[in-house]
């Protein structure tokens, strides 16, 4: 299996050693939306939602939830990150709320699982805080929508959601 590295001789999974790549500065962004009905986005933007400020505790949980990236993937390494910021904003054309996260380091191994993951938890959160008054949200385009660094080079969405 030339194109994955995560496999051994025997086709089993493994965590690629990173030890003799170059430490260098990485970063990366992603993206994920909540679609929510008018009822659920008026309480959003009001505070009215009973559990708490929704995009308040959603940011908090994305970026508790991209420092345990690697409690939670099994290959992901544990890094040193630099920093992580989420922005959260609502969407009043998509009744959505509409979550990016921004993940550097300087290491071995990129960011992109740590930045997923972030905007992944921050949107759960979403849905956690929310769910008493809509069952039916839905979670959508989790996705990488940049990154720098490393051995692959640079990516930039092409197709933004």
């Amino acid at each position: 299996m030339p194109d994955f590295t995560h496999f051994n001789e025997q086709g089993r999974a493994k965590m690629v050693n990173v030890g003799e790549k170059p430490v260098t500065v990485r970063t990366a962004v992603a993206a994920a939306r909540v679609l929510v009905n008018k009822e659920t986005f008026a309480l959003i933007k009001s505070g009215g939602v009973k559990k708490g400020d929704v995009l308040t505790v959603a940011q908090v949980a994305g970026v508790m939830g991209a420092k345990r990236t690697p409690d939670l993937i099994p290959m992901c390494h544990p890094i040193l990150i630099d920093g992580i910021n989420l922005a959260l904003r609502l969407d009043e054309a998509r009744l959505s709320v509409e979550i990016e996260a921004t993940v550097s380091c300087a290491g071995r191994t990129g960011v992109e699982m740590e930045a997923l993951t972030a905007v992944s938890t921050a949107a759960l959160t979403v849905y956690d805080m929310c769910k008493a008054v809509q069952k039916d949200m839905v979670i959508s385009d989790v996705r990488l929508v940049s990154k720098t660094g490393g051995v692959h080079g640079d990516y930039e969405r092409k197709d933004e959601a």
